[in-house]
């Protein structure tokens, strides 16, 4: 029997929470194989510092060692470096990254020497007795100082640490800049953040040498990626190496990259023969897994009297870090698109330079490269209200784009897909009860109360969905965009999905069954969902930039309809009328005028599979693979609101409301929707008011574990108010559009903007992030001169 009940845009439970709240998930940790070693890394104490020598000999004598290895041994090992894919100029200065580094440390916790054991315990006992004599250099801390010509060198063959700079724009009248009214000029900092996921890295490499096949569990967003990447350093030819994603405990950029550990896994299980494992710990989490933001942003802001913005010139300093990681100099680009927002701008100009220094590398944290744009924008579009006088409200209802169904271009040369800026502002300003804020606000004002509120705003837009392949490729990203999916219908009535997207907590099992069961008729508990493994599926391009509903969703969709076409030959060839005839209607294929005569998609299966009677040349079984190359972005919007009281005598900020309206599109699932947004925001808040990646003088992380690095719980979140408009994107089958960054990008300059604007009146005009009690009261403490 058909199932004729409508899934997509319901609130279906996700079906991979059972394995998960119940202990059931396997994690990379959870995993054992027989005969398996352990990896521990040896890492510098020093953010700077030359290699003298490295003397492994005291590890070797360790009870259950069974190798120990510096830089230079593990040498003849790698076919090439760690991988960069994304070298955004011609001239860009780049610098060989190996999994242990030979010459000198560059960061605190490059990895100088690996051991192997036959316990963790053993091998983290082992790394410690490593003799290891640095000659110590001065690190290159300040992206400012950083490009001066008697800095340190990062790289000493690079002769510079200002390795990369580009820039677009132009477009439009660029004159603006010299003729507007208005003429502001900003600055702007984001501090470092690390991502944080719950479930911190691992890697666990199994080696058949007779076969010289090797298979990798690793705990990644990106296992197709990874498979190629890995090939290129390791040696290992791409078909005999096997990545598997298994449960992920959370990603947010940091596992959207390709790291030392797993090409050491996998080198070093060649050496031995045997399985090597490495599981990361906390400490070395902050230390050396990827951090994100780290950005100085001077601003030229233009506008008229009346404050409608006209345009934004935008130059960037963006730290890089020690090495490139897989898209580090990339990640900057990728804002540079969005430095209008959702405005009708004139004119519009973005350049950025990326210096190396002895930190960590930075790569993509969620948003990579649009929350910092967003928070450019959205602070200046504040300080234009306060500039005029008016209501920051008002400056954006007489700034926002025009709204379009279909894709128009903008001034920064991509086309947007569709936009209707201004119902999803309105309703967040009703939700947010904006205009009584406003009244309560001046009430305290004159009465001089300590605690007084503030009004953030934050409009925001987003290109998500990293595609099309042609565009990627004209801006030099050496992979494609596209991706796949695979649809079999069983003989037994049920459905398995291949996917390409490769999940770590958005609900994929649950959003692509949806879709499957509304084109197929059937419940999508009846539908399997595979992915994360290139043996099971071997096509894809994996999940990054809330790419995997708009373009892992469309792969699918075609897919299914090839399934359709496939079953109405068939449904005709069986009911004995033409294909024309036929309605897929209710879940079935139907005879117009005929009721009686159905055929559902689960009983063709099992025709197709029997093979007894088929139409001649129809090949068994109902099976159907498809790719998806979109047209263009998507591009998300929204309007998020954030009521903050501050105590002016402490500093203290506390978030009274938060409002949330986005724009995504065609919903799939609302409460997966809702899920994402709740966890963007909650991140977003966390970078506005908590989070920040410290080094001291000498280079020596200083917010190296939870103690010190605030990561918040749900205790300290305000209760989230969503609503949602729905704009359709044209750019996919489906007329959805990515979420699982938008809360993230908004939430930022919101949060920022409602303390400025709570203590404005003071003489305020910036605080940075994250807007700590002590950062907040010396901002007042200054704007009123320095008294207490």
């Amino acid at each position: 029997m058909a199932i004729t009940e409508k899934f997509v845009g319901t609130s279906v439970l996700r079906k991979e929470d059972a394995s998960l709240i119940t202990g059931q998930g396997s994690f990379v940790d959870n995993l054992t194989l027989p005969d398996m070693l352990h990896l521990a890394v040896v890492r510098s104490p020093f953010a700077h510092a030359r290699i003298v020598s490295v003397d492994v000999s005291k590890a070797l004598e360790m009870p259950g060692v069974v190798g120990a290895w510096s830089g230079a041994d593990l040498a003849g090992e790698w076919a090439g470096p760690l991988p960069m894919v994304w070298p955004i100029t011609e001239d860009i200065k780049t610098s060989d990254h190996w999994p242990l580094t030979k010459d000198k440390a560059r960061f605190q916790g490059d990895g100088v020497a690996a051991v192997v054991a036959e316990s963790r315990g053993q091998a983290a006992d082992a790394a410690e007795v490593v003799d290891v004599e640095y000659e110590q250099l001065d690190p290159v801390l300040d992206i400012e100082e950083g490009m001066k010509d008697d800095s340190p060198l990062v790289h000493d063959e690079l002769g510079t640490n200002a390795v990369v700079h580009w820039s677009h724009g132009g477009g439009g009248d660029q004159g603006v800049f010299d003729s507007a009214p208005v003429q502001l000029r900003l600055r702007f900092e984001a501090p470092r953040i690390a991502p944080s996921p719950i479930e911190p890295r691992g890697a666990l490499a199994s080696v058949v040498p007779a076969m010289g096949e090797f298979t990798l569990w690793t705990s990644t967003q990106i296992p197709h990626i990874a498979r190629f990447t890995l090939s290129g350093t390791t040696g290992i030819p791409e078909h005999k190496l096997r990545i598997v994603a298994p449960d992920v405990g959370g990603a947010f950029g940091a596992k959207l990259n390709v790291y030392a550990e797993e090409a050491l896994c996998l080198a070093l299980a060649r050496r031995t023969g045997r399985a090597v494992k490495w599981i990361e710990d906390r400490s070395e989490n902050y230390a050396v897994t990827v951090h994100g933001r780290g950005v100085i942003h001077d601003v030229e802001v233009a506008a008229t009297e009346e404050g409608k913005i006209l345009g934004f010139r935008v130059k960037e300093l963006c730290d890089m870090g020690a090495y490139f990681q897989l898209l580090t100099p990339g990640i900057p680009e990728l804002g540079g698109w969005v430095y209008m927002g959702p405005y009708d701008t004139q004119g519009y100009w973005y350049e950025f330079t990326g210096v190396m220094t002895n930190m960590a590398p930075t790569d993509a944290v969620r948003g990579a490269g649009r929350p910092e744009a967003t928070y450019v924008v959205e602070r200046a579009v504040d300080t234009v209200a306060r500039h005029v006088g008016k209501d920051p409200a008002e400056i954006r209802r007489i700034s926002f784009a025009p709204s379009h169904a279909e894709a128009k271009p903008s001034l920064m040369g991509l086309q947007i897909d569709s936009a209707d800026y201004l119902p999803a502002f309105e309703r967040a300003l009703e939700l947010a009860d904006y205009e009584q804020y406003r009244k309560e606000q001046v009430a305290r004002r004159d009465s001089g109360e300590v605690k007084q509120i503030g009004i953030g705003l934050s409009s925001y837009i987003e290109m998500s969905g990293l595609a099309p392949s042609n565009i990627l490729g004209a801006l030099r990203y050496a992979a494609g965009g596209w991706e796949a999916a695979q649809v079999r219908c069983q003989p037994s009535g049920k459905v398995t999905l291949t996917i390409g997207t490769s999940p770590h907590g958005q609900g994929h099992d649950t959003t692509w069954s949806q879709i499957a069961a509304d084109e197929l008729g059937v419940h999508p508990d009846d539908v399997e969902v595979l992915h994360g493994d290139t043996s099971i599926a071997p096509l894809g391009m994996d999940t990054y930039g809330s790419r995997s509903i708009s373009i892992g969703g469309a792969a699918l969709h075609v897919a299914l309809q090839k399934i359709k076409d496939k079953a109405r030959t068939l449904a005709a060839h069986e009911l004995e009328v033409a294909e024309d005839d036929l309605e897929f209607r209710d879940g079935a294929f139907r005879v117009q005028g005929a009721p009686d005569k159905v055929r559902t998609i689960p009983e063709l299966a099992v025709s197709a599979w029997t093979a007894h009677d088929l139409p001649e040349g129809y090949e068994p079984d109902l099976t159907a693979v498809a790719t998806w190359d979109p047209k263009n972005f998507t591009w998300p919007f929204g309007t998020h609101v954030c009521v903050a009281e501050v105590d002016t005598e402490t500093g203290f900020a506390q978030l009274l409301r938060y409002v949330a309206v986005d724009d995504c599109g065609v919903v799939i699932n609302p409460m997966i929707v809702d899920g994402q947004v709740h966890g963007g925001i909650a991140h977003g808040i966390a970078e506005a008011l908590y989070e920040e990646v410290i080094y001291d003088e000498a280079g020596n992380l200083v917010s190296g574990t939870l103690t010190q690095y605030l990561v918040p719980s749900a205790a300290e979140m305000p209760t989230f108010e969503l609503d949602r408009t729905e704009t359709p994107s044209p750019t996919n089958p489906l007329g959805v559009k990515g979420i699982g960054e938008a809360g993230t990008i908004a939430a930022p300059p919101a949060v920022i903007n409602a303390i400025v604007d709570a203590v404005s009146h003071l003489g305020v005009t910036e605080i940075g992030k994250p807007a700590t009690p002590e950062r907040v009261w010396k901002a007042i403490r200054d704007a009123r001169g320095g008294a207490a």
